[in-house]
């Protein structure tokens, strides 16, 4: 029996099976959702423990031996505490001792939010320096921007010197001034949005607070449009799945 084709077979019908739910909902895409969620579960126990609880939790607490490739590192019993506190989780299931589940929630939250501060500056906080742009241009020598190589024989590109390079990296030319004019102009204009603690008079107020709603339509119908192309990606790798490796395999037996 051919395995191979066997799998490409199974991956083809279940494929079909989810996207019945197209039609209507239907105790076949219900069977294959179900398939996959017990077989995601599965997986992730296998992952958490090759990939977490081994790794982060159990080497570290029982240590491990000098292979060639790594060096020997010693264990640290004090991991063991960790054990008790994640068993402290299960006693939610009983009535008389749930309170307990409480204790490892609270370390958790208590360890993530303080984690939190650090991973919400380095996600946003390069975004907020980013937003701060200069909008005048350092020198009139070119419009825009020029390029750093030049073309020699046979088309290659030859790099202008070091110091030329240099000097065209730190200037600010004009169309790159006015691109980070427009685009802190979007930001002031979308922030000026969300300010509902006094009322906006002054045409130029409500029409600046109007222009910043428009730009935030837009960016959020860009963000839909991506998100909607992705998921025309995932239909397209599903139909070249079915079409070229499994009907390709199969004319090809």
């Amino acid at each position: 029996m051919d395995y191979t084709l066997l799998k490409l077979f199974l991956g083809v019908v279940f494929t079909l099976l989810l996207y019945s739910v197209l039609y209507r909902e239907n105790k076949a895409y219900r069977f294959a959702e179900h398939v996959f969620l017990g077989l995601a579960a599965g997986y992730t126990l296998v992952v958490v423990w090759r990939d977490i609880l081994y790794v982060q939790w159990w080497q570290k607490m029982m240590g491990t031996v000098a292979d060639g490739a790594a060096p020997a590192m010693p264990g640290y019993w004090v991991y063991a505490i960790l054990l008790p506190i994640g068993l402290m989780g299960y006693t939610i299931f009983s009535k008389k001792n749930n309170w307990m589940s409480r204790i490892p929630i609270g370390i958790i939250l208590g360890l993530w939010s303080g984690q939190q501060i650090q991973v919400w500056w380095n996600t946003y906080g390069p975004q907020i320096l980013n937003s701060m742009r200069p909008v005048i241009p350092t020198t009139w020598e070119s419009i825009t921007r020029p390029i750093t190589y030049t073309r020699g024989e046979g088309g290659i590109k030859v790099n202008l010197a070091p110091e030329r390079v240099a000097e065209i990296q730190s200037n600010l030319y004009f169309t790159q001034a006015l691109s980070n004019f427009i685009f802190v102009l979007t930001v002031v204009a979308a922030f000026s949005y969300f300010l509902f603690s006094f009322d906006l008079r002054g045409k130029f107020l409500n029409k600046f607070n109007t222009f910043g709603r428009w730009m935030l339509m837009i960016g959020f119908g860009a963000i839909f449009g991506s998100t909607v192309m992705a998921r025309f990606a995932l239909v397209i790798d599903r139909m070249s799945f079915i079409w070229q490796e499994f009907f390709g395999r199969l004319l090809t037996r």
